[in-house]
């Protein structure tokens, strides 16, 4: 399946490399990327764990969907996509109108490993996050699992992970 025109959204859960390897790939096939937390931040003027401090994060969905529908209308882009952004189907609906959707799959061990040590990630201020995020994955995956393409990116470094993508878009 080739997706000359067409966008390439990555969806999965924090920590499984959306950013880094939507990064990479927009250099790799010279298309603009696209980060929807990225917009929310630039369009609310406050971080998102600001947001969902002090807005809720219903708020901050509502705001996701917006952007979602706004970035979905591009042609061409690689869009990265935040980790809750499939629980509504809205979203997923409006990214797979004019793309393929790109599911990262990771293991809670390794999401843990990538953010231990960080408070910037609001759903994992808890008192114990692994338990946190293996719920949070368990409940998002038959979400996640709408998507187009299966990548588990455990053990992989982003180069290996985008080769295997430009390898199921057939771009190799």
């Amino acid at each position: 399946m080739r997706v000359d025109n067409k966008n390439i959204a990555f969806v999965g859960f924090m920590a499984s490399g959306k950013s880094s390897v939507s990064k990479e790939l927009s250099l790799a096939l010279d298309k603009e990327m696209v980060s929807s937390d990225d917009l929310i931040v630039e369009k609310e003027g406050r971080s998102i764990k600001d947001i969902f401090e002090r807005s809720g994060e219903e708020y901050f969905r509502k705001l996701e969907v917006d952007v979602i529908q706004e970035v979905s209308k591009k042609e061409n882009v690689i869009i990265d996509c935040g980790g809750g952004v499939v629980m509504n189907p809205v979203n997923v609906e409006n990214l797979k109108k004019n793309g393929v959707l790109v599911y990262l799959s990771i293991s809670p061990e390794l999401v843990y490993a990538r953010i231990k040590g960080t408070k910037d990630r609001p759903l994992l201020n808890v008192e114990d996050p692994v338990a946190k995020i293996k719920e949070l994955l368990e409940h998002r995956r038959p979400f996640y699992e709408k998507a187009d393409f299966i990548i588990k990116v455990d053990n992989k470094v982003i180069g290996e992970v985008c080769q295997e993508i430009l390898e199921l878009l057939n771009y190799e």
